[in-house]
């Protein structure tokens, strides 16, 4: 059974509780929405003031979403709060290896024309209520290998690009993420596990490069003079268009949508959801129409705005079943909290200090979770069934085998011998195959669609068994 709601959606607790409420939704996506941006700045090789730049876009940008997405009239009025979205994060690294030559604010063009695009296309799919087709081929047998794809196939960015360049400090922050969400049993140090890790870990690395113990050449190595020179207050004129004007590419759009398609049955999921911690009845086409066409022009405003793309946040859902309060009202407060941090431009070059080994750790847990709760999707399908097993085994296992191959044999699809109408097609198809969320839900909606089953094993109309 959902918790019993302290305070229901459509009420209006106290200013002091409101306020605390709403904080502690900002505190619960802090970490997760601050990840996203430190993933892509030092992958396009932005210094440490673009990246406090690009963080400080993004909590403008995610407040802005999340007060468009409780909106009654144009988003789904659910409180569930928007943050910015892993599962672009294999999209916008495909983006960045096509651009990067040509610098950071030429890859966030790209990534802004690509948002943009697909952000439209998406809203046009959600507003016009074809989501409601869309709906009986995104059954939990493709949303659950998408999201297992989603974070599985990070494990080379997690570990690789930033955990092993310190072993000592990033296996801290895993040790201590456990330590809060699982063997202390506080409730609130179990909803900020991964932000109070990364503070400790964060503070002694400060503390041994202060004392001399870590150099400046230390991959764990904080550096506080960006924060010196970082402003106190963000210039307003930079909140529209602050990386230039929006550059549009095929390709970039192609590989941008297969994100769009990965957040797109994860916020299905996490409507459906979020009214079941709230004690409510299930979202009706209607409502899942109008959350998805937000979602559309979120992405898109996030475009505008030099931000990253959106989605919504299932931790904030699990925050609600943990405290109660549901109140749309303290999610949107979370929102105005949010976009006034934009603001705060030390704050934003604070954040932007962070050494890798912590955000390593960070994502070990973080993406491990995203991917693990790809199998907790497929919980609602029935996974005795030996139809189930196979689709299910056969899209994951292309998700992880077959990007790798059409990477290394881009002249398959694209050369200079092709017209130029093949080559920017051809390079569509790649950066689509490139991407192995793309790939596993391809494999599993043509399966799933094709090969008979009952609704019962698709998880068709399946409760969620918690949250």
């Amino acid at each position: 059974m959902a918790r019993k709601m302290v305070y229901g959606i459509n009420d209006t607790p106290p200013f002091f509780i409101t306020l605390l409420s709403g904080a502690q939704h900002v505190l619960t996506l802090f970490g997760s929405t601050t990840l996203v941006p430190l993933i892509f700045g030092p992958a396009m090789g932005m210094d440490a003031l673009q990246i406090a730049s690009l963080i400080s876009c993004v909590y403008f940008g995610m407040g802005v979403a999340t007060l468009i997405q409780t909106s009654k009239k144009l988003g789904s009025g659910l409180p569930i709060v928007q943050g910015s979205s892993f599962s672009f994060i294999p999209s916008v690294m495909t983006v960045i290896a096509l651009y990067k030559a040509s610098g950071p604010e030429t890859v966030m063009q790209y990534m802004g024309g690509g948002l943009i695009a697909g952000g439209i296309i998406l809203s046009v799919i959600g507003y016009s209520r074809i989501v409601g087709v869309i709906r009986r081929v995104i059954t939990p047998v493709v949303i659950g290998p998408v999201i297992m794809a989603i974070g599985f196939s990070l494990a080379g960015t997690a570990v690789q690009g930033n955990a092993a360049n310190y072993w000592p400090a990033s296996l801290g922050v895993v040790v201590l993420i456990f330590l809060f969400s699982l063997v202390l049993k506080n409730k609130y140090i179990n909803i900020f596990a991964i932000l109070l890790a990364i503070v400790i870990t964060y503070c002694v690395c400060l503390w041994l490069s202060l004392r001399g113990t870590f150099t400046p050449e230390h991959p764990a190595y904080i550096n506080l003079a960006r924060v010196t020179e970082a402003p106190w207050l963000r210039d307003v004129r930079n909140v529209i268009l602050p990386w230039g004007m929006p550059k549009f590419s095929l390709m970039a759009f192609a590989a941008m949508i297969a994100g769009f398609f990965a957040t797109m049955i994860e916020s299905i999921g996490d409507y459906h959801s979020v009214s079941y911690a709230s004690g409510v009845d299930d979202p009706d086409s209607e409502t899942i129409s109008r959350g998805i066409g937000a979602e559309g022009m979120c992405c898109a405003l996030s475009g505008v705005f030099g931000s990253v793309g959106t989605t919504s946040y299932t931790e904030n859902i699990g925050l609600i079943g943990l405290t109660g309060v549901s109140s749309r009202v303290v999610v949107r407060t979370g929102a105005v909290i949010l976009i006034l941090m934009s603001f705060v431009g030390k704050l934003s070059a604070l954040i932007a200090t962070m050494p890798s080994p912590i955000i390593g750790g960070a994502y070990i847990a973080l993406f491990g979770t995203i991917g693990a709760m790809g199998i907790q999707v497929l919980m609602r399908a029935d996974m005795s069934s030996q139809r189930n097993i196979l689709i299910i085994g056969f899209a994951f296992l292309m998700a992880l085998g077959l990007p790798g191959w059409v990477e290394a044999n881009q002249s398959l699809f694209m050369n200079e011998t092709q017209s130029q109408l093949m080559h920017t097609l051809g390079g569509m198809v790649w950066a689509v195959l490139k991407t192995p969320m793309a790939v596993a839900g391809v494999c599993a909606a043509v399966c799933d669609s094709l090969i008979p089953g009952t609704d019962e094993e698709r998880g068709i109309n399946v409760k969620p068994r918690g949250i």
